[in-house]
Protein backbone atom coordinates (compact mmCIF):
# COMPACT_ATOMS: atom_id res chain seq x y z
CA UNK A 1 0.00 0.00 0.00
CA UNK A 2 1.30 3.90 -0.92
CA UNK A 3 0.37 5.77 2.10
CA UNK A 4 -0.46 8.85 -0.46
CA UNK A 5 -3.88 6.85 -1.46
CA UNK A 6 -4.21 5.23 2.03
CA UNK A 7 -6.59 6.77 4.73
CA UNK A 8 -4.47 7.85 7.49
CA UNK A 9 -5.30 10.45 9.97
CA UNK A 10 -2.67 10.62 13.26
CA UNK A 11 -2.37 13.15 15.39
CA UNK A 12 -0.02 14.51 18.37
CA UNK A 13 -2.66 15.37 20.87
CA UNK A 14 -3.38 12.99 23.38
CA UNK A 15 -7.22 13.26 23.55
CA UNK A 16 -8.64 14.46 27.17
CA UNK A 17 -11.26 11.72 27.48
CA UNK A 18 -8.89 8.66 27.11
CA UNK A 19 -8.15 7.10 30.09
CA UNK A 20 -5.75 4.39 29.28
CA UNK A 21 -2.92 3.89 26.75
CA UNK A 22 -4.51 2.09 24.28
CA UNK A 23 -7.50 4.27 23.79
CA UNK A 24 -4.89 7.05 23.52
CA UNK A 25 -2.93 5.42 21.17
CA UNK A 26 -5.73 4.06 18.85
CA UNK A 27 -7.17 7.51 18.67
CA UNK A 28 -4.20 9.29 17.84
CA UNK A 29 -3.18 7.12 15.00
CA UNK A 30 -6.49 7.14 13.89
CA UNK A 31 -7.53 3.42 14.43
CA UNK A 32 -11.05 4.02 15.77
CA UNK A 33 -13.53 6.97 15.61
CA UNK A 34 -16.32 7.37 18.10
CA UNK A 35 -19.88 7.86 17.49
CA UNK A 36 -21.74 7.17 20.52
CA UNK A 37 -20.76 5.65 24.09
CA UNK A 38 -19.01 2.46 23.56
CA UNK A 39 -19.52 2.39 19.59
CA UNK A 40 -16.74 3.41 17.66
CA UNK A 41 -16.01 3.08 13.73
CA UNK A 42 -12.67 1.02 12.60
CA UNK A 43 -10.36 2.97 10.43
CA UNK A 44 -8.59 1.44 7.50
CA UNK A 45 -5.83 1.32 9.71
CA UNK A 46 -7.56 -0.16 13.06
CA UNK A 47 -9.48 -2.60 10.28
CA UNK A 48 -6.15 -3.70 8.98
CA UNK A 49 -4.92 -5.06 12.81
CA UNK A 50 -8.41 -6.29 13.84
CA UNK A 51 -8.22 -8.34 10.26
CA UNK A 52 -4.65 -9.79 11.33
CA UNK A 53 -6.05 -10.92 14.82
CA UNK A 54 -9.55 -12.85 12.85
CA UNK A 55 -7.18 -14.37 10.42
CA UNK A 56 -4.89 -16.26 13.25
CA UNK A 57 -8.01 -16.55 15.18
CA UNK A 58 -9.92 -18.56 12.12
CA UNK A 59 -7.11 -20.75 10.80
CA UNK A 60 -6.87 -21.82 14.38
CA UNK A 61 -10.21 -22.46 14.77
CA UNK A 62 -10.60 -24.16 11.46
CA UNK A 63 -7.22 -26.14 12.38
CA UNK A 64 -8.76 -26.91 15.69
CA UNK A 65 -11.62 -28.49 13.96
CA UNK A 66 -14.42 -26.37 14.78
CA UNK A 67 -16.87 -25.32 11.95
CA UNK A 68 -17.89 -21.55 11.07
CA UNK A 69 -21.30 -20.63 10.97
CA UNK A 70 -22.84 -17.20 11.53
CA UNK A 71 -25.97 -16.60 13.37
CA UNK A 72 -28.19 -13.58 13.56
CA UNK A 73 -27.13 -10.57 16.33
CA UNK A 74 -31.05 -10.09 16.57
CA UNK A 75 -32.52 -12.72 18.70
CA UNK A 76 -36.08 -13.71 19.33
CA UNK A 77 -37.39 -13.07 23.00
CA UNK A 78 -38.91 -16.58 22.88
CA UNK A 79 -35.44 -18.44 23.41
CA UNK A 80 -34.32 -15.95 25.75
CA UNK A 81 -37.45 -17.07 28.17
CA UNK A 82 -36.93 -20.86 27.36
CA UNK A 83 -33.63 -20.75 29.50
CA UNK A 84 -34.91 -18.07 31.92
CA UNK A 85 -32.38 -15.27 30.93
CA UNK A 86 -34.39 -12.81 29.48
CA UNK A 87 -35.21 -11.62 33.28
CA UNK A 88 -32.12 -12.80 34.59
CA UNK A 89 -29.73 -11.51 32.27
CA UNK A 90 -29.38 -8.12 33.99
CA UNK A 91 -29.31 -4.67 31.95
CA UNK A 92 -26.28 -5.63 29.90
CA UNK A 93 -29.35 -7.28 27.45
CA UNK A 94 -30.72 -4.56 24.75
CA UNK A 95 -34.31 -5.18 23.92
CA UNK A 96 -35.95 -3.98 20.87
CA UNK A 97 -39.18 -4.38 19.64
CA UNK A 98 -40.20 -4.61 15.74
CA UNK A 99 -43.26 -3.08 13.94
CA UNK A 100 -45.37 -5.96 15.41
CA UNK A 101 -44.21 -5.06 18.53
CA UNK A 102 -42.82 -8.42 18.65
CA UNK A 103 -39.74 -8.35 20.84
CA UNK A 104 -35.96 -9.52 20.58
CA UNK A 105 -32.36 -8.90 21.81
CA UNK A 106 -29.50 -7.47 20.25
CA UNK A 107 -27.16 -10.64 21.12
CA UNK A 108 -24.21 -10.12 23.81
CA UNK A 109 -23.58 -13.97 23.31
CA UNK A 110 -25.24 -17.06 21.70
CA UNK A 111 -26.18 -19.38 23.81
CA UNK A 112 -29.84 -19.51 23.30
CA UNK A 113 -29.00 -19.33 19.44
CA UNK A 114 -26.53 -22.16 18.67
CA UNK A 115 -28.66 -24.28 21.14
CA UNK A 116 -31.71 -23.51 18.57
CA UNK A 117 -30.32 -24.45 16.01
CA UNK A 118 -28.27 -27.45 17.15
CA UNK A 119 -31.77 -29.42 18.39
CA UNK A 120 -33.12 -29.15 14.84
CA UNK A 121 -30.21 -30.07 13.18
CA UNK A 122 -28.79 -32.97 15.51
CA UNK A 123 -30.53 -36.14 15.09
CA UNK A 124 -28.20 -38.59 16.34
CA UNK A 125 -25.23 -39.66 18.27
CA UNK A 126 -23.30 -40.18 15.16
CA UNK A 127 -23.38 -36.10 14.68
CA UNK A 128 -21.41 -35.70 17.84
CA UNK A 129 -19.26 -34.67 19.31
CA UNK A 130 -19.04 -31.39 16.67
CA UNK A 131 -18.04 -27.46 17.12
CA UNK A 132 -19.73 -24.83 15.94
CA UNK A 133 -17.97 -20.99 15.97
CA UNK A 134 -18.31 -17.78 14.48
CA UNK A 135 -16.75 -14.23 14.22
CA UNK A 136 -19.23 -11.70 14.57
CA UNK A 137 -20.74 -8.59 16.40
CA UNK A 138 -22.02 -8.27 19.92
CA UNK A 139 -24.04 -5.82 21.75
CA UNK A 140 -23.82 -5.55 25.97
CA UNK A 141 -25.08 -2.18 26.94
CA UNK A 142 -22.13 -1.56 29.51
CA UNK A 143 -23.80 1.07 32.23
CA UNK A 144 -20.61 2.77 32.10
CA UNK A 145 -18.33 1.43 29.00
CA UNK A 146 -14.78 2.83 29.10
CA UNK A 147 -11.36 2.37 27.66
CA UNK A 148 -12.27 2.45 24.26
CA UNK A 149 -12.73 -0.61 22.44
CA UNK A 150 -11.11 -2.51 25.75
CA UNK A 151 -14.65 -1.96 27.50
CA UNK A 152 -17.38 -0.91 24.26
CA UNK A 153 -20.74 -2.31 24.21
CA UNK A 154 -20.20 -3.26 20.56
CA UNK A 155 -17.55 -5.33 19.85
CA UNK A 156 -16.15 -8.07 17.48
CA UNK A 157 -15.91 -11.60 19.04
CA UNK A 158 -15.29 -15.24 18.57
CA UNK A 159 -17.67 -17.42 19.97
CA UNK A 160 -17.33 -20.95 19.86
CA UNK A 161 -20.16 -24.12 21.30
CA UNK A 162 -19.73 -27.86 20.86
CA UNK A 163 -22.16 -30.52 21.72
CA UNK A 164 -21.27 -33.95 23.01
CA UNK A 165 -23.08 -37.06 23.94
CA UNK A 166 -21.36 -37.46 26.66
CA UNK A 167 -19.20 -34.98 29.67
CA UNK A 168 -16.29 -37.33 28.92
CA UNK A 169 -16.49 -35.93 25.38
CA UNK A 170 -16.82 -32.09 26.80
CA UNK A 171 -13.76 -32.33 28.59
CA UNK A 172 -11.88 -34.00 25.67
CA UNK A 173 -12.77 -30.81 23.28
CA UNK A 174 -12.18 -28.42 26.02
CA UNK A 175 -8.33 -29.45 26.01
CA UNK A 176 -8.94 -28.94 22.05
CA UNK A 177 -9.68 -25.35 22.55
CA UNK A 178 -7.31 -25.05 25.21
CA UNK A 179 -4.41 -25.36 22.91
CA UNK A 180 -6.18 -24.24 20.06
CA UNK A 181 -6.37 -20.36 22.40
CA UNK A 182 -2.69 -21.25 23.60
CA UNK A 183 -1.28 -21.30 19.87
CA UNK A 184 -3.95 -18.30 18.91
CA UNK A 185 -2.29 -16.15 21.72
CA UNK A 186 1.89 -17.02 20.89
CA UNK A 187 1.14 -16.79 17.32
CA UNK A 188 0.00 -13.26 18.29
CA UNK A 189 2.87 -12.57 20.02
CA UNK A 190 1.55 -12.25 23.54
CA UNK A 191 2.32 -12.75 26.79
CA UNK A 192 -0.38 -14.42 28.14
CA UNK A 193 -1.39 -17.02 30.78
CA UNK A 194 -4.44 -18.93 31.06
CA UNK A 195 -5.87 -19.28 34.93
CA UNK A 196 -8.48 -20.98 36.36
CA UNK A 197 -11.93 -19.34 36.73
CA UNK A 198 -15.43 -18.68 38.06
CA UNK A 199 -17.69 -19.77 35.43
CA UNK A 200 -20.48 -16.97 36.49
CA UNK A 201 -23.41 -15.87 34.83
CA UNK A 202 -22.67 -18.17 31.64
CA UNK A 203 -22.16 -21.57 34.04
CA UNK A 204 -20.90 -24.59 33.69
CA UNK A 205 -18.59 -27.14 35.76
CA UNK A 206 -15.23 -25.60 34.75
CA UNK A 207 -13.63 -22.69 33.32
CA UNK A 208 -10.49 -21.13 32.52
CA UNK A 209 -9.83 -17.28 31.58
CA UNK A 210 -6.88 -16.72 28.89
CA UNK A 211 -5.43 -12.83 29.94
CA UNK A 212 -2.88 -10.43 28.44
CA UNK A 213 -0.57 -9.70 31.40
CA UNK A 214 -0.30 -5.84 31.38
CA UNK A 215 -0.12 -3.01 34.51
CA UNK A 216 -3.35 -1.30 33.11
CA UNK A 217 -5.49 -5.07 33.26
CA UNK A 218 -8.81 -4.37 35.17
CA UNK A 219 -8.32 -8.32 36.68
CA UNK A 220 -5.92 -9.33 39.31
CA UNK A 221 -4.31 -12.65 38.50
CA UNK A 222 -3.07 -14.84 40.99
CA UNK A 223 0.65 -17.51 39.46
CA UNK A 224 2.97 -19.44 42.17
CA UNK A 225 6.86 -19.09 41.76
CA UNK A 226 7.34 -22.53 42.31
CA UNK A 227 4.71 -24.46 40.00
CA UNK A 228 2.85 -23.17 37.26
CA UNK A 229 -0.55 -22.56 39.27
CA UNK A 230 -2.26 -19.90 37.94
CA UNK A 231 -6.04 -18.37 39.03
CA UNK A 232 -8.23 -15.39 38.93
CA UNK A 233 -8.26 -14.10 42.00
CA UNK A 234 -12.01 -14.52 42.51
CA UNK A 235 -11.30 -18.47 41.78
CA UNK A 236 -8.19 -18.98 43.82
CA UNK A 237 -8.12 -20.85 46.67
CA UNK A 238 -6.48 -20.01 50.07
CA UNK A 239 -4.70 -22.36 52.20
CA UNK A 240 -5.90 -22.69 55.60
CA UNK A 241 -3.62 -21.88 58.38
CA UNK A 242 -1.08 -25.26 59.72
CA UNK A 243 -0.98 -24.46 63.32
CA UNK A 244 -4.56 -24.51 65.24
CA UNK A 245 -5.51 -21.59 67.21
CA UNK A 246 -2.79 -20.46 69.96
CA UNK A 247 -4.18 -20.56 73.67
CA UNK A 248 -5.13 -17.15 74.68
CA UNK A 249 -3.14 -15.08 76.31
CA UNK A 250 -4.88 -11.64 76.94
CA UNK A 251 -8.08 -11.09 78.80
CA UNK A 252 -10.68 -9.53 76.67
CA UNK A 253 -11.25 -5.86 77.23
CA UNK A 254 -12.67 -2.55 75.79
CA UNK A 255 -11.16 -0.21 74.08
CA UNK A 256 -11.69 3.39 73.78
CA UNK A 257 -11.91 4.01 69.53
CA UNK A 258 -14.48 7.36 69.36
CA UNK A 259 -13.00 7.68 65.80
CA UNK A 260 -11.53 4.56 64.83
CA UNK A 261 -13.88 2.99 62.54
CA UNK A 262 -11.75 1.32 60.32
CA UNK A 263 -9.19 -2.36 61.27
CA UNK A 264 -6.60 0.05 59.67
CA UNK A 265 -7.01 2.89 61.97
CA UNK A 266 -7.86 0.41 65.37
CA UNK A 267 -4.65 -0.90 64.14
CA UNK A 268 -2.83 2.23 64.07
CA UNK A 269 -4.27 3.45 67.53
CA UNK A 270 -3.02 0.28 69.32
CA UNK A 271 0.00 0.03 67.40
CA UNK A 272 -0.48 -3.77 66.79
CA UNK A 273 -0.40 -5.07 63.16
CA UNK A 274 -3.25 -5.17 60.87
CA UNK A 275 -3.30 -9.03 60.82
CA UNK A 276 -4.49 -9.50 64.65
CA UNK A 277 -7.53 -7.15 63.51
CA UNK A 278 -10.93 -8.85 62.06
CA UNK A 279 -13.81 -7.37 60.35
CA UNK A 280 -17.58 -8.20 60.27
CA UNK A 281 -19.40 -7.70 57.61
CA UNK A 282 -23.40 -7.76 58.17
CA UNK A 283 -25.10 -9.32 55.54
CA UNK A 284 -28.60 -11.33 55.14
CA UNK A 285 -28.81 -14.44 53.91
CA UNK A 286 -31.16 -17.50 53.86
CA UNK A 287 -29.98 -18.25 57.58
CA UNK A 288 -31.22 -14.55 58.75
CA UNK A 289 -28.75 -12.11 59.52
CA UNK A 290 -25.22 -12.68 59.12
CA UNK A 291 -21.66 -11.63 59.91
CA UNK A 292 -18.67 -12.76 57.79
CA UNK A 293 -15.47 -12.36 59.43
CA UNK A 294 -11.89 -11.87 57.50
CA UNK A 295 -8.59 -10.82 58.81
CA UNK A 296 -8.35 -7.10 58.58
CA UNK A 297 -5.43 -7.08 55.80
CA UNK A 298 -7.78 -9.47 53.78
CA UNK A 299 -11.40 -8.78 51.36
CA UNK A 300 -13.81 -11.03 51.65
CA UNK A 301 -14.63 -12.69 48.06
CA UNK A 302 -18.02 -12.35 47.31
CA UNK A 303 -17.93 -15.20 44.96
CA UNK A 304 -16.77 -17.66 47.10
CA UNK A 305 -19.42 -16.33 49.82
CA UNK A 306 -22.08 -16.42 47.45
CA UNK A 307 -21.57 -20.48 46.76
CA UNK A 308 -21.61 -21.48 50.55
CA UNK A 309 -25.01 -23.09 51.68
CA UNK A 310 -27.75 -20.47 51.62
CA UNK A 311 -25.48 -17.47 50.57
CA UNK A 312 -26.50 -17.81 47.04
CA UNK A 313 -28.93 -14.24 47.04
CA UNK A 314 -26.96 -12.77 50.30
CA UNK A 315 -27.15 -9.00 50.40
CA UNK A 316 -25.87 -6.70 52.46
CA UNK A 317 -27.62 -5.52 55.61
CA UNK A 318 -29.48 -2.58 56.02
CA UNK A 319 -28.66 -0.34 59.38
CA UNK A 320 -32.31 -0.86 60.75
CA UNK A 321 -31.42 -4.50 60.34
CA UNK A 322 -27.80 -3.96 62.11
CA UNK A 323 -29.14 -2.17 65.03
CA UNK A 324 -31.50 -4.90 65.72
CA UNK A 325 -29.21 -7.58 65.51
CA UNK A 326 -25.99 -6.16 66.86
CA UNK A 327 -27.08 -2.87 68.78
CA UNK A 328 -24.69 -0.79 67.11
CA UNK A 329 -23.68 1.48 63.76
CA UNK A 330 -21.48 0.00 61.38
CA UNK A 331 -17.79 0.75 62.39
CA UNK A 332 -18.07 -0.89 65.52
CA UNK A 333 -19.74 -4.66 64.72
CA UNK A 334 -18.77 -7.71 65.82
CA UNK A 335 -19.26 -11.25 66.67
CA UNK A 336 -19.41 -10.70 70.25
CA UNK A 337 -22.42 -9.94 72.67
CA UNK A 338 -25.25 -9.12 70.12
CA UNK A 339 -28.70 -8.52 70.81
CA UNK A 340 -30.26 -11.24 68.47
CA UNK A 341 -28.76 -14.88 66.82
CA UNK A 342 -26.04 -14.22 64.49
CA UNK A 343 -25.25 -16.56 62.31
CA UNK A 344 -21.17 -16.30 61.74
CA UNK A 345 -19.23 -17.50 59.01
CA UNK A 346 -15.67 -17.29 59.50
CA UNK A 347 -12.45 -17.52 56.71
CA UNK A 348 -9.67 -20.05 57.82
CA UNK A 349 -7.40 -17.14 58.64
CA UNK A 350 -10.07 -15.67 61.43
CA UNK A 351 -10.67 -19.27 62.45
CA UNK A 352 -6.88 -19.65 63.38
CA UNK A 353 -7.16 -16.39 65.27
CA UNK A 354 -6.14 -15.56 68.73
CA UNK A 355 -6.14 -12.37 71.12
CA UNK A 356 -7.89 -10.73 68.02
CA UNK A 357 -9.12 -7.41 67.89
CA UNK A 358 -13.22 -6.93 66.75
CA UNK A 359 -15.73 -4.57 66.91
CA UNK A 360 -17.42 -4.21 70.93
CA UNK A 361 -20.75 -3.70 69.19
CA UNK A 362 -20.92 -0.32 70.89
CA UNK A 363 -20.42 3.00 69.29
CA UNK A 364 -17.11 4.24 70.07
CA UNK A 365 -15.20 0.98 71.42
CA UNK A 366 -13.75 -2.30 70.07
CA UNK A 367 -12.68 -5.67 71.93
CA UNK A 368 -9.20 -7.16 72.54
CA UNK A 369 -8.28 -9.90 73.43
CA UNK A 370 -11.15 -11.85 71.60
CA UNK A 371 -10.68 -15.56 71.73
CA UNK A 372 -13.10 -18.52 69.89
CA UNK A 373 -14.53 -20.90 72.78
CA UNK A 374 -13.82 -18.55 75.69
CA UNK A 375 -15.17 -15.21 74.55
CA UNK A 376 -17.80 -16.72 71.34
CA UNK A 377 -18.75 -19.54 70.13
CA UNK A 378 -17.22 -21.56 66.85
CA UNK A 379 -17.90 -20.35 63.90
CA UNK A 380 -20.99 -21.10 62.24
CA UNK A 381 -19.50 -21.92 58.94
CA UNK A 382 -15.53 -22.20 58.55
CA UNK A 383 -14.76 -21.79 55.17
CA UNK A 384 -11.95 -19.57 52.71
CA UNK A 385 -14.16 -16.70 51.51
CA UNK A 386 -11.25 -14.00 51.38
CA UNK A 387 -9.19 -13.10 48.55
CA UNK A 388 -5.68 -14.40 48.06
CA UNK A 389 -2.81 -12.17 48.18
CA UNK A 390 0.68 -11.40 47.73
CA UNK A 391 2.70 -14.07 49.78
CA UNK A 392 0.08 -16.53 50.34
CA UNK A 393 1.46 -20.09 49.99
CA UNK A 394 -0.03 -21.15 47.05
CA UNK A 395 -3.09 -23.47 46.67
CA UNK A 396 -1.05 -26.36 45.25
CA UNK A 397 1.84 -26.42 47.95
CA UNK A 398 4.28 -25.30 45.65
CA UNK A 399 5.87 -21.93 46.08
CA UNK A 400 4.22 -18.63 47.05
CA UNK A 401 1.60 -16.22 45.16
CA UNK A 402 2.35 -13.11 43.20
CA UNK A 403 -0.58 -10.79 42.25
CA UNK A 404 -0.41 -9.78 38.56
CA UNK A 405 -2.94 -7.49 36.68
CA UNK A 406 -4.34 -9.35 33.15
CA UNK A 407 -6.81 -8.27 30.74
CA UNK A 408 -8.86 -11.35 30.24
CA UNK A 409 -9.25 -11.79 26.30
CA UNK A 410 -10.47 -15.67 26.11
CA UNK A 411 -12.38 -17.84 28.29
CA UNK A 412 -13.23 -21.27 27.76
CA UNK A 413 -16.48 -23.17 29.68
CA UNK A 414 -17.80 -26.32 30.57
CA UNK A 415 -21.15 -25.76 30.51
CA UNK A 416 -23.03 -29.36 30.87
CA UNK A 417 -26.47 -29.76 30.36
CA UNK A 418 -27.77 -26.57 31.19
CA UNK A 419 -28.43 -24.97 27.69
CA UNK A 420 -29.50 -28.10 26.19
CA UNK A 421 -31.47 -29.43 28.82
CA UNK A 422 -33.82 -25.94 29.38
CA UNK A 423 -34.60 -25.96 25.34
CA UNK A 424 -34.97 -29.54 25.55
CA UNK A 425 -31.60 -30.32 23.14
CA UNK A 426 -31.32 -34.24 22.60
CA UNK A 427 -30.40 -37.06 20.03
CA UNK A 428 -31.07 -40.14 19.91
CA UNK A 429 -28.25 -42.54 21.71
CA UNK A 430 -26.74 -45.81 20.20
CA UNK A 431 -30.18 -47.76 21.82
CA UNK A 432 -32.41 -45.37 20.44
CA UNK A 433 -33.12 -43.30 23.28
CA UNK A 434 -33.08 -39.88 23.81
CA UNK A 435 -30.50 -38.02 25.13
CA UNK A 436 -29.46 -34.52 26.40
CA UNK A 437 -26.69 -33.51 25.08
CA UNK A 438 -23.67 -31.71 27.14
CA UNK A 439 -22.00 -28.49 26.07
CA UNK A 440 -19.14 -26.52 25.86
CA UNK A 441 -18.64 -22.66 25.25
CA UNK A 442 -15.26 -20.90 24.47
CA UNK A 443 -14.86 -17.17 23.61
CA UNK A 444 -12.47 -15.06 21.98
CA UNK A 445 -12.93 -11.26 22.16
CA UNK A 446 -11.45 -10.54 18.93
CA UNK A 447 -11.58 -6.58 19.10
CA UNK A 448 -10.19 -6.48 23.04
CA UNK A 449 -7.08 -8.42 21.83
CA UNK A 450 -6.30 -5.26 19.49
CA UNK A 451 -5.93 -3.05 22.56
CA UNK A 452 -4.83 -5.65 24.97
CA UNK A 453 -1.59 -5.79 22.84
CA UNK A 454 -1.21 -2.00 22.71
CA UNK A 455 -1.28 -2.13 26.41
CA UNK A 456 1.70 -4.66 26.67
CA UNK A 457 3.53 -3.25 23.58
CA UNK A 458 3.86 0.67 23.56
CA UNK A 459 6.72 3.42 24.31
CA UNK A 460 6.64 7.30 24.70
CA UNK A 461 6.65 7.31 20.38
CA UNK A 462 3.23 5.09 20.25
CA UNK A 463 2.38 1.62 19.60
CA UNK A 464 4.81 -1.33 19.19
CA UNK A 465 3.48 -4.07 16.97
CA UNK A 466 3.86 -7.66 17.32
CA UNK A 467 5.12 -8.77 13.26
CA UNK A 468 1.68 -10.54 13.43
CA UNK A 469 -0.52 -8.28 14.28
CA UNK A 470 1.27 -4.93 12.76
CA UNK A 471 -0.77 -3.24 9.54
CA UNK A 472 2.31 -3.51 7.85
CA UNK A 473 5.80 -5.58 8.39
CA UNK A 474 7.59 -2.64 7.02
CA UNK A 475 7.58 0.66 5.96
CA UNK A 476 9.70 1.58 3.26
CA UNK A 477 10.37 5.35 3.42
CA UNK A 478 11.41 8.21 0.94
CA UNK A 479 13.54 10.88 1.28
CA UNK A 480 13.94 12.69 -1.44
CA UNK A 481 13.70 16.80 -1.22
CA UNK A 482 14.51 17.00 -5.05
CA UNK A 483 11.71 14.64 -6.17
CA UNK A 484 14.54 12.68 -8.33
CA UNK A 485 13.13 9.90 -9.78
CA UNK A 486 15.82 7.76 -9.75
CA UNK A 487 15.30 7.73 -5.64
CA UNK A 488 11.67 7.22 -5.80
CA UNK A 489 12.03 4.52 -8.37
CA UNK A 490 14.60 2.80 -5.62
CA UNK A 491 11.73 2.70 -3.33
CA UNK A 492 9.17 1.64 -5.32
CA UNK A 493 11.23 -1.20 -6.42
CA UNK A 494 12.47 -2.31 -3.34
CA UNK A 495 8.87 -1.91 -1.70
CA UNK A 496 7.37 -4.48 -4.87
CA UNK A 497 10.54 -6.75 -4.38
CA UNK A 498 9.35 -6.71 -0.49
CA UNK A 499 5.94 -7.78 -1.14
CA UNK A 500 6.60 -10.23 -3.95
CA UNK A 501 8.71 -11.76 -1.06
CA UNK A 502 5.60 -12.15 1.08
CA UNK A 503 7.15 -9.41 3.27
CA UNK A 504 4.18 -6.91 3.89
CA UNK A 505 5.34 -3.69 3.02
CA UNK A 506 3.53 -0.25 3.05
CA UNK A 507 5.14 2.80 1.21
CA UNK A 508 5.92 6.50 2.75
CA UNK A 509 5.34 8.41 -0.16
CA UNK A 510 3.57 11.19 0.77
CA UNK A 511 6.53 14.05 0.71
CA UNK A 512 6.63 14.44 4.49
CA UNK A 513 9.39 15.77 6.01
CA UNK A 514 11.87 12.90 7.17
CA UNK A 515 11.14 13.45 11.63
CA UNK A 516 7.16 13.79 10.70
CA UNK A 517 7.44 11.03 8.69
CA UNK A 518 9.43 9.03 10.92
CA UNK A 519 7.24 9.73 13.80
CA UNK A 520 3.64 8.74 11.99
CA UNK A 521 5.89 5.20 11.35
CA UNK A 522 6.79 5.13 15.05
CA UNK A 523 3.26 6.09 16.82
CA UNK A 524 1.64 3.43 14.24
CA UNK A 525 4.33 0.48 15.29
CA UNK A 526 5.48 -0.63 12.47
CA UNK A 527 7.70 -3.51 13.27
CA UNK A 528 10.24 -2.18 10.52
CA UNK A 529 11.16 0.92 8.94
CA UNK A 530 14.03 1.15 5.91
CA UNK A 531 14.33 4.92 4.80
CA UNK A 532 15.91 5.22 1.00
CA UNK A 533 17.80 8.11 -0.23
CA UNK A 534 19.99 9.57 -2.82
CA UNK A 535 22.90 9.65 0.23
CA UNK A 536 21.91 6.08 0.98
CA UNK A 537 21.82 4.72 -3.00
CA UNK A 538 25.13 6.50 -3.94
CA UNK A 539 26.58 4.05 -0.97
CA UNK A 540 24.85 1.39 -1.94
CA UNK A 541 22.75 1.17 1.63
CA UNK A 542 19.54 1.76 3.10
CA UNK A 543 19.04 2.86 6.29
CA UNK A 544 16.92 0.05 8.51
CA UNK A 545 15.85 0.49 12.11
CA UNK A 546 13.89 -1.96 14.28
CA UNK A 547 11.06 -0.35 16.41
CA UNK A 548 12.31 -1.40 19.62
CA UNK A 549 15.86 -0.51 18.36
CA UNK A 550 17.80 2.62 19.63
CA UNK A 551 19.48 3.63 16.63
CA UNK A 552 19.65 2.91 12.76
CA UNK A 553 22.13 1.03 10.76
CA UNK A 554 23.51 0.96 6.98
CA UNK A 555 23.17 -2.15 4.75
CA UNK A 556 23.26 -3.56 1.91
CA UNK A 557 20.49 -4.61 0.06
CA UNK A 558 21.17 -8.38 0.57
CA UNK A 559 21.61 -8.17 4.25
CA UNK A 560 18.66 -5.80 4.63
CA UNK A 561 16.34 -8.94 2.58
CA UNK A 562 17.84 -11.50 4.38
CA UNK A 563 16.93 -9.38 7.53
CA UNK A 564 13.56 -8.29 7.04
CA UNK A 565 12.61 -12.08 5.85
Amino acid sequence: MQLSKFHLSTTKDTPSDAEIISHQLMLRTGMIRRHAAGIYTWTPLGLKVLRKVETIVREEMNRAGSIEVLMPSIQPKELWEETGRWAKFGGQLLKIKDRKEAEYAYGPTHEEVITDFARNELRSYKQLPVNFYQIQTKFRDEIRPRFGVMRAREFLMKDAYSFHLTADSVAVEYQNMYDAYTRIFTRLGLKFRAVNADTGAIGGSASHEFHVLADSGEDAIAFSDGSDYAANIEKAECIAPAASPAAASEALRKIDTPYQKTCEEVAALMDISLSRTAKSIALIGEQGFVLALVRGDHMVNEIKLAKLAGMADYRLATEAEIAEHLGSEPGFLGPVNAKKKVFVIADLSVAAMHDFVVGANEKGFHLAGVNWGRDLPEADIVADIRNIIDGDVSPDGKGNITIARGIEVGHVFQLGQKYAEAMNATVLDDQGKAQVMFMGCYGVGVSRIVAAAIEQNFDDNGIIWPVAMAPWKVAVCVINPKNDAVVNDAAKALYDELNANGIEACLDDRGLRPGAMFADIELIGIPHRVVVSSRGLEAGTFEYRGRRDSESVNLDKATLMQKLA
